[in-house]
């Protein structure tokens, strides 16, 4: 028996570089490197990246869990939320390591809870002293400041028997991710990919590779009905009445005392009351307009961050638009941004008169602060604290549209959907009505009857004789 073997000159070699699977895409890339090994220990490397033009986190905590008894002795960059020994003293681990000091050990827990460290460590040679680190929890996206889209920290971590060698390398699993107020996120499986390769420090023209990597994705998830932490109300100038933010928006705990399914409008200045001190001017505004009171009320809307959403103006060729943030929650967002979907007329964008402007893909509308109105303060008392209400935290600026399109209808120039700092916000279920319109057959009425009323006083005239 005999075999030949031809060539085929049309087929390409295939690149066999790869040993794991390939890198993935996703909103946030987490890598996981070991830096260096030995038997009982090793030091890895986590790593960030914010990966999504809408993503962001605020004072992040990321969790894991360790699946082979594995503690952390010690951190660079981050630390952990809670000192907790108990799980290596009262478990396998003191067993072997039976001459450590665990009372310098970082943290024993299963689940640990890791938070980034405040700026004023950054230059701190124990706990900081590393690239993208120190950032108070912030992981802001690229198209505000690329250099803040990443996040590192090192740990120093414990194995215990019968992991006691040098390629004895498993990461944690179960990875979590949030922040105060952001997107969720949801995490994938530790992926073993090919080993990151990191530059020089010292500039040479040479990379060095990790022993081991591990890439975790998490990708953003939209969130449930009432499971939000901000909502949008809706008021226009050609009409009275606020719709306020959807009752609900943000959660109820205790519904059987207030109505979850109804809703009241609101007189303007209502808006910038927080919900308790509005019920009465819903109340007498809703018997102002001749509107039905809903019995029980509405239940409030429990949202920490609300924007409302203002046309001021209409017209052929363009409208304009006034966005307020009020800010219910007693923290500061600092860098803060909002985004503005609408499919139709964003890409009209013009102009921000007190805010940074820019057009994104799809028509969105990424606004931001300027220099010195970056900071969008807490809930406060007000000047009279025995009197007066809590005063949120506001910023506002008056944004301008030009319409491209020839027929734009009036829900068109209302948000199709709207975040905050990558968290986005509910939306209500209808917008405000143009009344003038209603008012339509009225005038035609009148103005028959008036029509009318001319041309019948015009026959009698004529048959008047003198």
């Amino acid at each position: 028996m005999s075999m030949c073997c031809v060539r085929d000159l049309k087929s390409k070699a295939e690149n066999l570089t790869t040993k794991y699977l390939p890198r993935q895409k996703g909103d946030l890339l987490i890598s996981y490197d070991v830096l260096q090994a030995y038997d009982t220990n090793y030091l890895a490397q986590v790593t960030m990246v914010n990966n999504n033009p809408l993503g962001r986190l605020d004072q992040w905590n990321l969790t894991w869990e360790w699946m082979r008894g594995e503690f952390i002795s010690s951190m660079r960059g981050a630390y952990t939320r809670k000192r907790d020994i108990t799980g290596c003293i009262f478990g396998p681990a003191a067993q072997y390591y039976q001459d450590m000091d665990f009372s310098k050990v970082m943290n024993c827990e299963k689940k640990p809870v890791i938070g980034d460290l405040p700026p004023e460590r950054a230059l701190d040679k124990d706990t900081g002293n590393l690239p993208y680190c120190c950032r108070n929890g912030s992981l802001l996206p690229t198209i505000m400041n690329e250099t803040k889209s990443m996040s590192i920290f090192q740990l120093q971590v414990n194995k215990i028997p019968p992991d006691l060698n040098r390629t004895g390398l498993y990461p944690p699993e179960k990875w979590k991710i949030e922040g105060v107020l952001n997107p969720q996120y949801k995490c994938g499986p530790a992926l073993r990919v090919d080993d990151t390769e990191f530059p020089d420090p010292t500039g040479l023209q040479s990379t060095t590779s990790a022993l081991a990597s591990w890439q975790i994705v998490c990708n953003i998830t939209r969130p449930k009905p009432g499971q939000t932490r901000c909502c949008v109300s809706y008021s226009a100038y050609y009409n009275e009445s606020v719709i306020p933010c959807n009752t609900c928006a943000c959660g109820c705990e205790n519904s059987k005392k207030c109505n979850s399914k109804s809703q009241i409008l609101l007189p303007p200045e209502a808006i910038l009351l927080p919900f308790e001190n509005r019920v009465d001017k819903a109340v007498a505004w809703a018997k102002i307009k001749h509107r039905k009171v809903p019995n029980p009320l509405p239940c409030p809307d429990n949202c920490g961050i609300s924007v409302n959403w203002h046309i001021a103006s209409n017209y052929n060729k363009g409208f304009s638009a006034r966005v307020t943030l009020f800010n219910w929650k007693e923290i500061d967002f600092a860098d803060w941004f909002i985004a503005v979907q609408l499919n139709k007329t964003g890409s009209g964008f013009e102009r921000a008169f007190s805010f940074n402007g820019t057009v994104m893909e799809g028509g969105t509308v990424f606004l931001t602060g300027l220099p010195g109105l970056n900071y969008l303060i807490g809930e406060t008392n007000g000047s009279k604290p025995d009197r007066d209400p809590r005063v949120p935290g506001k910023q506002q600026s008056v944004l301008t549209f030009s319409k491209k399109h020839e027929r734009v209808e009036d829900v068109d120039v209302f948000p199709t959907r709207l975040f905050f700092n990558g968290e986005e916000c509910a939306l209500p279920k209808e917008i405000p009505k143009a009344y003038a319109r209603r008012y339509g057959a009225n005038v035609r009425a009148v103005l028959f009857t008036v029509c009318a009323t001319f041309l019948l006083t015009t026959r009698l005239g004529r048959g008047i004789s003198y």
